[in-house]
C-alpha cells in the first residue's frame, strides 16, 4: 500500500487536482473515493467532484496491485545483454511492456518470464523485473532487473538521473533551433483524459534535444530524458509544434508512410551495473521501418 499526501494550492475539483498530481485517471480517482481511500483534512471525501479549498490537505491511499496470474509466453524478444543481475532488451514496436488498461497477456513481461531464469519481485506479479517502461509503439532499449537488489539500484539511478536514456525521433516540420531544453509540467489532458499534455501544475518534465539531420519537411532529432513522465517526448514534441511522425495520439497529420506507430526509438542506454559498479553503455540501431522512411526522404 502506498500513501500520497498533497496540499491544495488553489480552488479546484478533487478529481482534477489528483489527475494532475498523480498518474491516475478520473475514473480511478472516483473508485478510490467511493472506496473511502481519499481523505480531505482527515475525513473521507464525499465525492470525486468535490471542490477543494486552498490549504486543504489531501491523503490518498493507493492499494497494492491485485495479484493476477501472469503466465510465461514464448514471444521472441531481442535480449542484447544479460547476466545474473540485469537484462537489456531491444523492445520491438507493438509490444506492450506489462499488463494493465485492458491488456492481460502477450506483453514483454510474459516474454521475460519465458526467456529469463529470474526477475525481481519488487513490482509484484503484474510487473516483475520492470524498472522503467517505454510505450507500446515506441521501440528500443530498456533494462530489466533480475533480482531485488538490482531493481533498487536501477530505480535509484533513474531517480537520481544517472541512468542515461537517449532516443531518436523523426518529427514533422523544420526545427527552428539546432537544440534546446523543454522544461514544463505534464499532466492529464483536460480535453481527453487518456492523453497527457503540458499543464500548469502537473509533474515536472525535462527533455533535452538536438537536431541530427534536416529534411525538406521533417527533422531527425536526438532526445535525452532528464525525467521520465508518461509520453514525455511525444508530448514535448507536440508542445514544440513538431509532433512525431506516425504518432496516432499526438499528431493530427495523416500518416504518409503506412506506419504502425510513432517513429520514436530508444537508441542508447547508459547505467551503472548494480553489482560490479561498472559503467555500461548499450546501443540499438534504428528498426528497418524507421530506416526505410529516412531512405525515402533522402
Amino acid at each position: 500500500m502506498e500513501i500520497l499526501k498533497f496540499s491544495a494550492e488553489k480552488s479546484v475539483r478533487l478529481d482534477v487536482f489528483l489527475t494532475e498530481k498523480t498518474d491516475k485517471t478520473r475514473s480511478a480517482i472516483k473508485k478510490l473515493t467511493d472506496d473511502g481511500k481519499i481523505l480531505i483534512n482527515g475525513k473521507p471525501a464525499l465525492k470525486a467532484g468535490v471542490n477543494l479549498k486552498v490549504g486543504d490537505e489531501i491523503t490518498v491511499e493507493i492499494p497494492d496491485a491485485v495479484k493476477l496470474s501472469t503466465e510465461a509466453e514464448n514471444i521472441p524478444i531481442d535480449i542484447i545483454y544479460q547476466d545474473k543481475d540485469i537484462a537489456v532488451i531491444n523492445k520491438p514496436q507493438g509490444l506492450t511492456v506489462h499488463t494493465g488498461n485492458g491488456v492481460h497477456g502477450s506483453t514483454l513481461v510474459n516474454a521475460l518470464l519465458y526467456h529469463l531464469d529470474s526477475l525481481s519481485g519488487i513490482n509484484g506479479v503484474l510487473r516483475p523485473g520492470i524498472v522503467h517502461r517505454i510505450d507500446k509503439d515506441t521501440s528500443g532499449l530498456l533494462v530489466v532487473a533480475k533480482n531485488d537488489k538490482a531493481h533498487l539500484s536501477l530505480s535509484k539511478q533513474i531517480k537520481d538521473k544517472t541512468c542515461g536514456r537517449i532516443y531518436l525521433a523523426l518529427v514533422d516540420g523544420k526545427m527552428k533551433s539546432d537544440g534546446g531544453t523543454v522544461d514544463t509540467f505534464i499532466g492529464r489532458s483536460q480535453k481527453n483524459r487518456t492523453m497527457m499534455a503540458v499543464t500548469s501544475d502537473g509533474r515536472r518534465a525535462i527533455t533535452h534535444y538536438e537536431v541530427v539531420k534536416r529534411y525538406s519537411a521533417y527533422t531527425l532529432c536526438r532526445f535525452k530524458l532528464e525525467t521520465g513522465r508518461t509520453h514525455q517526448i511525444r508530448v514535448h514534441c507536440k508542445h514544440l509544434g513538431h509532433p512525431i511522425v506516425g504518432d496516432p495520439v499526438y499528431n493530427n497529420k495523416k500518416d504518409k508512410f503506412g506506419l504502425k506507430g510513432q517513429l520514436l526509438h530508444a537508441t542508447k542506454l547508459e547505467l551503472t551495473h548494480p553489482t560490479t559498479g561498472e559503467r555500461m553503455s548499450f546501443e540499438a540501431p534504428l528498426p528497418d521501418y524507421f530506416e526505410n522512411v529516412l531512405k525515402i526522404l533522402k
